[in-house]
């Protein structure tokens, strides 16, 4: 069976008559997706753990199905805007673009549609200050639910849950989790509405995970560890102090040269810098004769972008290395050249992509086999294994339904890391719980203060999964958070009398850099600031400084300086380390002032062209969150002045602005 697309299921009685058959056409549904579409009809909220590719989305199309061609609100949210913007566009070719809408911060489409395509911290923000669009909505669906996990974000999708409205269903997707009933039995806890669990262990594709040593070639595990420690022979003989022989590093190269007859592959690697350099060495390496179906799609598709795009030093070598079937994919791409790599390998013209592990969330483009460079990555903190949740959402991309018979994952061992059993936890079986990451913001404390009474607030603060799992020890710690963050609110005069100050007010409407946002906007240090300023100061909190980016010329004029010393004044900003990096910035905020565009921008930084992209979508985010938080209307004219000058900035290769 392969998964359904969007247009067979063109109406509403298709999908009864899907459910009353179990069958639809050729197609055979499986038990969990009867099981899963049963509760649904129930009005159940369903957690779904089952495997990549089996066929998780077409419960999710039978509810839209069932609701939104009868008008009926649904809301579809995803973990990243790459997956909401793949969605939008699925959902667009079935429904028509009048019936869906997009929603991802710096993109509103369409908000009044009835079917609702957002990030998921887009719908947490609505649940949570109440927004009345989204008041009578049947599902919500929320597409890698493990995301709960993650320690930045996993908190926007408890929030998601807590602050639904009672009458809202949810369905919940995931590839594994294991403890898939105790998170149900948390949601019934707290929305009093029956939950039900569908478990789906069988791939449909099955997997077959093995390793790649540089001596022994693709080998088991237990092969790599009967000779990984074997002694070194000088070490024997008493001339080395080595206890084991040195090895070098397998080769990207050789795993391809050994795979061959198993591609289109995924060569993941947690590092944008090897993608491109694995995949300009794999070219020269001279294995793959360059294809002229590939060339010409390259042609033309670029011809149809400005001409200085074809001077970008990542479209110049993919440009290079397409043709041989070979390419690479990442966020510091511009987004013609993701499109340009995403449509040929849909198109099956890529023999090998090397990518980031973004890849892996939710974009429907398997390959018949997964690599990965490494088992290893670096977190943002720690370099670190992965764990077996990490390792089966990635290595689940492999095999492709109706096409494969089998998929596999390929693990280059290099021996200096070599820990059998640590390997053996990770890629035998996915074991790793959803734990939750619930910590208190400032955001929800203001508007838990603003939209509840004490004796409410008492009672949601312990609604959390945190407290669920960990009740005994943790009753009163989310308790003690909010009276903590209460009393700073008080102090700076966000909060008075129990009501929210005109502070307190704006920064309730703020997502992020609450407070620091509040002191800036809401207070008079903003009344003198021009546009220059206003986007150089948002530039500071938006950048993320990395050791190795470079920026070329700096332009430290008076209205920097004088916006430096305004900072080092405030008795609140002066605190604030990002702040250190306001003459830096002035490389890329001068230029997008002056009507510079993109193009001239990315000569004076060495910042990948994504990168840069990104950056100014986060301004741009922040200008909106300001703008809707704000009832200045001279600050509001301000606002929109920034606004359009980042627009026209990135417009010529972010037509999505």
């Amino acid at each position: 069976m392969r998964i359904l697309n969007y247009a067979f299921l063109a109406t509403f009685n298709n999908a009864l008559q899907v459910l009353r058959s179990m069958h639809y056409k050729t197609f055979k549904l499986d038990k969990f997706q009867e099981e899963a579409i049963s509760s649904i009809e129930k009005n159940h909220s369903v957690v779904v753990s089952a495997p990549t590719g089996s066929g998780k989305t077409l419960i999710a199309d039978y509810i839209i199905n069932k609701d939104v061609l009868k008008g009926i609100r649904v809301v579809y949210t995803a973990p990243i805007k790459a997956l909401s913007n793949q969605k939008y566009k699925q959902f667009t070719e079935a429904y028509g673009a009048e019936k869906v809408g997009l929603l991802t911060g710096d993109i509103v489409k369409n908000p009044a549609a009835p079917l609702l395509i957002m990030t998921t911290e887009i719908y947490r923000n609505m649940v949570l200050t109440g927004d009345e669009s989204i008041s009578s909505i049947s599902y919500v669906i929320f597409d890698e639910i493990h995301y709960i996990n993650d320690i930045e974000r996993g908190v926007v999708w408890e929030e998601s849950i807590i602050f639904s409205k009672p009458n809202v269903r949810f369905l919940c997707l995931s590839a594994t989790v294991p403890n898939a009933q105790e998170f149900a039995d948390w949601i019934h806890s707290i929305k009093k509405h029956p939950v039900d669990v569908i478990y789906h262990d069988e791939r449909s594709v099955p997997l077959e995970g093995r390793f790649f040593d540089s001596e022994m070639g693709i080998a088991s595990l237990e092969q790599i560890r009967e000779v990984a420690g074997i002694p070194d022979y000088d070490y024997f003989m008493g001339r080395s102090r080595r206890r084991t022989r040195r090895i070098t590093a397998p080769s990207h190269i050789d795993l391809i040269g050994e795979i061959i007859g198993k591609l289109p592959c995924f060569f993941f690697n947690f590092s944008r810098k090897k993608c491109q350099d694995n995949a300009a060495e794999l070219a020269k390496a001279g294995i793959f004769k360059i294809s002229p179906e590939i060339s010409s799609f390259v042609r033309k598709k670029l011809s149809e972008a400005p001409p200085e795009i074809n001077q970008l030093q990542s479209v110049r070598l993919l440009r290079n290395i397409l043709p041989f079937g070979i390419g690479f994919h990442h966020a510091g791409l511009i987004p013609i050249a993701k499109e340009l790599v995403e449509e040929l390998f849909s198109k099956g013209l890529i023999k090998v992509l090397y990518t980031t592990e973004t890849f892996a969330v939710g974009i429907n483009m398997p390959a018949k086999t997964v690599c990965f460079e490494s088992l290893r990555k670096y977190d943002g903190a720690n370099h670190r294994f992965l764990n077996s949740k990490e390792y089966f959402q990635i290595a689940g991309r492999a095999g492709r339904r109706g096409i494969d018979q089998i998929g596999y994952s390929f693990a280059m061992v290099n021996r200096r890391d070599f820990d059998y059993g640590l390997l053996k936890k990770i890629t035998n079986k996915d074991t790793e719980p959803i734990m939750s990451q619930f910590r208190l913001s400032v955001n929800t404390a203001l508007n838990l203060i603003k939209r509840h009474t004490e004796e409410e607030i008492g009672k949601i603060l312990l609604m959390n999964f945190y407290t669920f799992q960990r009740y005994n020890s943790v009753k009163s710690e989310i308790t003690h958070s909010f009276e903590n963050i209460k009393r700073k609110l008080i102090h700076l005069h966000y909060l008075h009398d129990g009501k929210l100050t005109g502070k307190g007010e704006f920064a309730a409407k703020i997502y992020a850099d609450e407070i620091l946002l509040g002191e800036i906007f809401a207070t008079d240090f903003c009344k003198e600031l021009n546009e220059f300023q206003i986007l150089l100061i948002l530039a500071c909190l938006c950048y993320e400084p990395r050791e190795k980016t470079e920026f070329y010329k700096l332009y430290p004029g008076k209205w920097a300086e004088g916006l430096k010393h305004k900072i080092s004044r405030n008795e609140y900003l002066h605190k604030e380390h990002r702040f250190k990096e306001l003459e830096n910035l002035t490389a890329l905020v001068h230029l997008c002032y002056y009507g510079k565009g993109i193009f001239e921008i990315i000569k004076n930084t060495n910042l990948l062209e994504g990168d840069l992209i990104r950056f100014f979508r986060q301004v741009l985010d922040r200008l909106n969150q300001v703008r809707e938080a704000s009832n200045n209307h001279d600050l509001a004219i301000r606002i929109d002045g920034c606004k359009k000058l980042v627009r026209d900035c990135i417009s010529e290769i972010d037509a999505e602005v």
